[in-house]
């Protein structure tokens, strides 16, 4: 048996600001759009990976959702041209990633990551 695919399901009584958030501000595709249930991906291959910590790194609470981008700074704009509050960072991690905290409308803590080359 292998994993073919982990899907984070966030419970959300508007899937309007999912769409502001993770499409319209992340850039995500819309892959599916049910009325009760939106998903959001890219036509990409992606690692599998599931995550368990017992804290976030550097001090800061363990996040909901990790999502690695190619670009942090432009990242960074977009959440801080939406009004997104900044919780962490952006900061230059020991582990080799830089990265910074913001809450999805549904008050998750999504860290947002570029791993640094």
């Amino acid at each position: 048996m292998k994993v073919l695919r982990i899907v984070a399901n966030i419970q959300a009584p508007d899937l309007t600001a999912a769409k502001r958030f993770y499409q319209d501000i992340l850039g995500l595709d819309l892959m599916m759009d049910l009325g009760w249930i939106v998903t959001f991906g890219a036509n990409t291959s992606m690692k599998v990976q599931l995550s368990v910590a017992s804290q976030g790194g550097s001090g800061t609470p363990v996040p909901d959702l990790s999502i690695e981008v190619d670009d942090l700074d432009a990242a960074f704009e977009a959440m801080s041209g939406a009004g997104i509050p900044i919780e962490y960072g952006p900061a230059d991690e020991p582990w080799g990633v830089r990265r910074f905290y913001v809450r999805d409308p549904f008050d998750r803590l999504v860290n947002i990551l570029v791993h640094k080359s």
